[in-house]
């Protein structure tokens, strides 16, 4: 179904929606002309507006090129809020808190690994648990647990999952300040308690690529990436404690917002004061789901390094196994941006978006600083991904946010009604790519066909001028959840 709201083509990738109503603020949304056809097939643009109606929105609601409809926010929804007079949404952070991604390289290249693929790929389903429900190696105790909340990828650190130079690559340092183990409630660490390590379902995976187009030389070198170097990207997150996290911090919120006089367009965008006793305590809470999936992240990433030392039985220092960076999706985070010429205080929502801070910026890691932080876009399985890096523009435009994804064209359900597993994994084989997945339905869910064509998204961002690319990524093996 066509969503009917106003639009106003404000140039070949930016379009708008004029403030009308309630609104506080216009909606603005980066896409193609294409695009937009594929954006409207859903109710995403009135999501965009909707969130202009929230109280202390700073600059425009926004909404990336791989948009499509989520809970309250669309995926791929941005959106800033004054410190002392916005709100604070669970809505524009999304259930599952802190998805995103991981990119490690290698010192191989596509030639050394290509005849041991089928190993690999097998080593890594059978170490990497995946799946709705699946539980892993690890059974922490709920006081273990609230180490996990606090410490996040520093907790894994500190258990021999990785090296300490893996946190100078992620996002806040593996660790987000903030989090209170005392406002996460005991279901969440049921759910939680058996969770670290594994992938989980959907759109979930792990992936083994290549280089295979080189379009920033100084950037690809800065980030050790090179034509033909073999990579692994790590897609996940929260799993059922973020989930649980979020599911009760919107059962509090949805009595919260009509005590504080707030009217919502729609009540999944139920809020909170920042200031407030619930909006603190949200904070709190979903710091420690962010810490939570870092910490999965931290210890996927070293199983992985093991699956590869294993099968190839490759020392280490020969395997050249390093974390490039790690980026959060589905997150707030207090920032400070330029604002009508003067720095102010925000909290910026991103869900399903990503923060592409660029060269110079004080919190891109000082080796990759010259060029900007890296940016990683997964595509879907069967065609590629990229590298970009952070542009000025984002922090002109965007509050420094650019896209996170291909986004999805297809709803799982329409995917599954439309497409032809079987011709999809015979596709996918014969291009050389090796595939293993939980189950048939899986990969039904998550085709090549469900998704947009990601190049089309990197190209709009990139003429917005919120990022550059770096390098394109080919799949060579792929672990579905």
């Amino acid at each position: 179904m066509e969503t009917r709201i106003e639009l106003k083509r404000l140039n070949d990738y930016l379009w708008e929606i004029p403030q009308s109503g309630a609104m506080r603020t216009s909606g603005r949304i980066y896409a193609s002309a294409e695009l937009m056809q594929q954006i409207r097939q859903d109710q995403s643009l009135a999501q965009v507006a909707n969130v202009a109606c929230l109280p202390g929105i700073v600059g425009f609601s926004m909404a990336m090129p791989d948009m499509h409809w989520g809970y309250g926010f669309a995926i791929g929804g941005v959106a800033a809020f004054d410190r002392d007079e916005g709100i604070i949404s669970p809505g524009g952070v999304g259930y599952d808190i802190n998805c995103g991604v991981r990119l490690m390289r290698t010192a191989l290249v596509r030639e050394e690994v290509e005849p041991h693929l089928s190993d690999l790929v097998g080593a890594i389903f059978s170490t990497v648990p995946s799946g709705v429900g699946s539980s892993g190696r690890l059974k922490l105790k709920p006081k273990e647990l609230e180490r996990v909340v606090t410490g996040g990828a520093r907790w894994a650190l500190q258990q021999g999952h990785g090296e300490a130079a893996d946190l100078e690559h992620i996002e806040e340092g593996g660790c987000m300040r903030g989090a209170d183990p005392g406002q996460i409630g005991s279901k969440a660490y049921e759910r939680g308690r058996d969770q670290l390590g594994t992938l989980g379902s959907g759109n979930h995976f792990i992936e083994i690529g290549c280089v295979d187009e080189v379009y920033d030389e100084e950037a690809a070198q800065t980030f050790g990436l090179f034509l033909g170097g073999v990579t692994i990207t790590i897609h996940t997150g929260s799993r059922g404690f973020g989930h649980q996290v979020a599911e009760d911090s919107l059962r509090r919120f949805a009595k919260a917002a009509p005590q504080y006089g707030i009217e919502l367009p729609d009540r999944q965008l139920c809020c909170a004061p920042i200031r407030s006793k619930d909006g603190q305590a949200y904070l709190a809470a979903m710091a420690g789901a962010v810490n939570f999936a870092f910490a999965n992240r931290q210890v996927i990433g070293e199983w992985v390094h093991r699956a590869f030392q294993q099968v190839l039985r490759t020392p280490p220092h020969k395997l050249g196994l390093r974390v490039v960076y790690e980026v959060a999706h589905n997150i707030a985070k207090m920032e400070r941006h330029s604002v009508e010429g003067r720095l102010r205080e925000v909290c910026v929502h991103r869900k399903g978006a990503t923060r592409a801070f660029p060269a110079g910026h004080e919190d891109v890691p000082a080796d990759y600083r010259q060029v900007g932080q890296p940016v990683l876009i997964p595509g879907d399985m069967g065609r590629y991904s990229f590298v970009l890096a952070g542009a000025p523009g984002a922090m002109e435009q965007t509050f420094g946010s650019t896209c996170h994804g291909a986004g999805r064209r297809l709803s799982r359900k329409q995917a599954m009604k439309q497409v032809d597993v079987g011709r999809v994994i015979d596709d996918m084989t014969r291009r050389g790519i090796v595939l293993m997945a939980k189950g048939r339905r899986t990969i039904a869910e998550e085709v090549p066909e469900a998704y947009k064509d990601v190049s089309l998204v990197v190209d709009t961002v990139v003429r917005a001028g919120l990022s550059r690319k770096v390098v394109r990524l080919r799949p060579l093996g792929v672990v579905k959840g």
